[in-house]
């Protein structure tokens, strides 16, 4: 039979064998009395609320939160405690002094317990393999059900810290497959916190990776190398650093870790990790001038990968033919990559025999697609001017991205359909491509608007379910105060200015979680407005004027129908290279102002060549600006000039005059200064009301969206001002203030 633990604290300590015997003293005392007490788990110190204190054949009382009783008692009287966690204990009272009763738990109660946390386990392991059967298909339902697995977590249980490692692993493992890399990396934290693990310190550096943080990861691949590590984990780390170093631009150093791990690697038969380290290898040394090297190394990648799986070969491959191009070896990367084109074939071919379906997630090989290597082998037929082979490939190239919903692809390989066919002199099925690449641009427009409220409702999402689990280990963390407050002072009992300071530090630290919670939710939001910005500022960027596209190609089929060939040849020479601009420069959110002034030359002389009788033009730049220092959004300033000639100067009888300026103010910031003496805004208001607005432009509207966004990230970069010039009413002037980068 389990012993019940009693604890008497009295002055002074009778004997044990006259507990049962009533002293002179004690009999002598039969006034009423109050008594305080406890009663608590033997073991664990836990107090036990809820507890009935009785006397019998008179009052009961029940335990506090704190586990304390207070009941009025006399000499002789004895005391029943009960509760349905342990066996009832009786107790003779003989004197004033306090009672703390030690208790062992209920064999019954002890047996529920184990059978609910044998429960609690399966439950937990349930939603643990759930979570991680949906990481690749749902994020919000795999991360529901780590926070149901976070709720069957005890505080009581001795594997609960080993649980909660795993858990918060598995949470970012769930936001780096789905590129959240802050947010993986603050999760592999925590699970650290809770239990050490050398894997989830390699995942962490590589979310920090992933985020670009180098330095960061740096620092964190140097912890992980001076800890004890087997075979797989130092090539890991290895690697690791020299793709930090790679981040750094320090090549000499990533070549040597690369060149550890790869030794490492293929002293453990790791064919994988060898062709991946070949191929990195072989890129830095190909950026380094070393051809030969370089080639070796990718050979070596290509043979190993061609005895592995399709799949491999074909990346491999792909990989492979990209090092060629950049050679300008267009014979072997076609060669290469018709390979991979049979490769992908094949497996394309065999996933729908097995009703194979990717899931909807992040696309991991981006690159291994019909469309994407029938555009490159064109584009290496072009560049050879075969032009006929060139084309071949790209119509399969449209055909494949169009039946695949790839508008990207679709939209290069139409532009590039339009160039292939004006070089060859076909200018009327350039123009047919063109205008066909106009609608695509439109189309992907659509598309990028729908991505950017997608990647919104999904950011919110995660925000939630963070959120969520967050707040889940908030309330868990008050819960162990509690019991840790309860504790104390039941220690302190006697002790009332000790308690009231314990209390003052529950509430301020209530109030340091408060405000931590407060901060870590508006982290968050800061960081989805942040990626949301993005996204809009990518989406605006990658829109090429339709209002100036429009009337460009009309101006070519002008020229085509007076058969003045030659001139509408130079033209849209002219407006290629314009266009081939715009889209490199579309991923940019910020240029060279050498870059955009050049940009802005080739536009203006096309305006200038279409509408010569109208008005002519002048581009100073002050010598004093250092136009390769200061940074400008790319076709920033070409909204504001076609407004000026299509709005001002093409409706003036005279010849008018259009003038851009680049004026120094101080060091850090210069004067963009665009002027037009044409009819003015008033007037242009008027002659549209006119036409009905038969043209609609949303290049302004575009360029306001893009300085609102570009001013709030980088916190008024760019201030513009419109205004009627003073001295000719009919004028207008927009004065752009840019400001150099700090």
């Amino acid at each position: 039979m389990k012993k019940i633990g009693v604890i008497l604290m009295f002055l002074g300590l009778l004997p044990l064998l006259v507990l049962s015997q009533e002293s002179p003293a004690a009999s002598r005392v039969s006034e009423p009395m109050r008594i305080k007490g406890s009663v608590k788990e033997e073991g664990t110190r836990k107090p036990i609320e809820g507890a009935e204190v009785s006397v019998l054949g008179g009052k009961s009382v029940k335990t506090d939160v704190f586990g304390d009783f207070k009941i009025e008692v006399r000499v002789g009287d004895k005391l029943t405690i009960s509760h349905d966690s342990f066996s009832t204990v009786r107790y003779t009272i003989k004197d004033n002094q306090r009672i703390d009763v030690l208790v062992g738990e209920n064999p019954a109660e002890s047996a529920r317990k184990a059978k609910k946390l044998k429960r609690d386990n399966a439950t937990y392991q349930s939603n643990l393999n759930a979570a991680k059967r949906f990481l690749k298909e749902d994020a919000t339902t795999s991360i529901g059900y780590i926070t149901k697995a976070l709720e069957t977590v005890r505080d009581d249980d001795s594997k609960a810290d080993e649980k909660k490692a795993e858990l918060y692993e598995a949470l970012a493992d769930i936001y780096d497959f789905w590129k959240q890399p802050d947010l993986a990396e603050s999760n592999y934290l925590i699970s650290l916190n809770n239990k050490y693990s050398t894997d989830v310190k390699i995942k962490m550096a590589k979310a920090q990776l992933k985020g670009n943080n180098y330095q960061k990861s740096l620092e964190t691949f140097n912890e992980l190398r001076k800890s004890r590590l087997n075979s797989n984990q130092k090539i890991l780390v290895f690697e690791g650093l020299g793709d930090s170093y790679v981040g750094l631009q320090n090549n000499t150093l990533a070549i040597s870790n690369y060149n550890k791990a790869l030794s490492m690697s293929q002293r453990k038969g790791l064919d994988d990790k060898v062709i991946s380290l070949n191929s990195k290898l072989a890129g830095l040394l190909q950026q380094q001038g070393n051809i030969s090297d370089a080639r070796e190394y990718l050979e070596n990648s290509v043979q190993l990968a061609e005895q592995k799986d399709k799949k491999t070969a074909a990346r491999q491959r792909s990989v492979a033919a990209d090092f060629y191009s950049k050679s300008r070896s267009f014979d072997k990367e076609i060669q290469l990559r018709k390979e991979a084109l049979e490769d992908i074939e094949e497996i394309e071919e065999e996933q729908k025999q097995n009703n194979y379906e990717a899931p909807a997630s992040v696309e991991e090989d981006e690159s291994l697609t019909l469309q994407v290597q029938n555009y490159k082998i064109a584009n290496a037929f072009a560049a050879q001017n075969k032009y006929d082979e060139a084309i071949t490939y790209l119509d399969e190239s449209i055909k494949e991205a169009e039946s695949k919903n790839d508008l990207i692809v679709q939209k290069d390989a139409t532009r590039k359909l339009g160039e292939v066919y004006r070089e060859r002199g076909e200018l009327k099925k350039a123009s047919e491509a063109f205008e066909e690449y106009e609608v695509i641009v439109d189309k992907l427009y659509i598309q990028k608007e729908q991505e950017i409220s997608q990647a919104a409702r999904f950011s919110r999402e995660l925000t939630t379910s963070a959120n969520r689990i967050a707040t889940l280990e908030k309330d868990r963390e008050l819960n162990e105060t509690r019991y840790q407050l309860a504790f104390a002072s039941q220690e302190l009992v006697n002790q009332q200015s000790i308690r009231q300071q314990i209390i003052i530090y529950f509430l301020i630290g209530l109030t340091l979680l408060l405000l931590l919670a407060a901060y870590l939710m508006y982290r968050n939001i800061k960081q989805q407005r942040y990626a949301n910005n993005l996204l809009a500022l990518k989406s605006l960027r990658s829109q090429m004027n339709p209002h100036f596209i429009f009337n460009a190609l009309n101006s070519v089929n002008t020229f085509i129908a007076t058969s003045d060939e030659r001139t509408a040849n130079r033209y849209l020479t002219d407006f290629s290279v314009l266009m081939r601009a715009v889209l490199e420069n579309s991923e940019q959110d910020f240029i060279a102002l050498q870059k955009e002034i050049e940009l802005l030359q080739v536009y203006v002389q096309l305006e200038h060549f279409r509408f010569q009788d109208k008005f002519d033009y002048n581009i100073d730049v002050d010598p004093e600006i250092n136009i390769e220092e200061f940074m400008i959004p790319p076709m920033l300033l070409q909204p504001y000039v076609e407004n000026a000639v299509w709005h001002g100067l093409r409706y003036k009888k005279e010849k008018g005059q259009l003038i851009i300026s680049f004026k120094k103010i101080d060091s850090d910031s210069i004067e963009i200064k665009i002027v037009d003496d044409g009819i003015g805004r008033k007037k242009s208001k008027e002659l549209k009301t006119t036409n009905q607005k038969i043209q609609k432009s949303k290049g302004m509207g575009n360029i306001k969206k893009r300085i609102a966004i570009l001013n709030k990230m980088y916190k008024d970069k760019v201030d513009v001002i419109i205004s009627d010039l003073e001295e000719n009413s009919e004028g207008t002037q927009v004065q752009l203030i840019l400001k150099k980068d700090k």
